[in-house]
């Protein structure tokens, strides 16, 4: 799962967000982030995707 959430990050960083944390601060974080810029908005859906996954071992 951890991969596609990736896979999801890249292509649309707020997917990625939202697989993980649902409906949350961060989400809409991301989601101003990715309007801002894209490149942005892939970097924090991989840091909260990494974090989560990190957290859940």
């Amino acid at each position: 799962m951890s991969l596609l959430r990736i896979i999801f990050a890249v292509l649309l960083p707020p997917l990625g967000v939202f697989l993980t944390e649902g409906i949350k601060p961060s989400f809409w974080i991301n989601i101003l982030l990715t309007l801002l810029g894209y490149i942005p908005g892939i970097i924090h859906a991989i840091w909260i995707i990494a974090k989560n996954d990190a957290n859940a071992r």
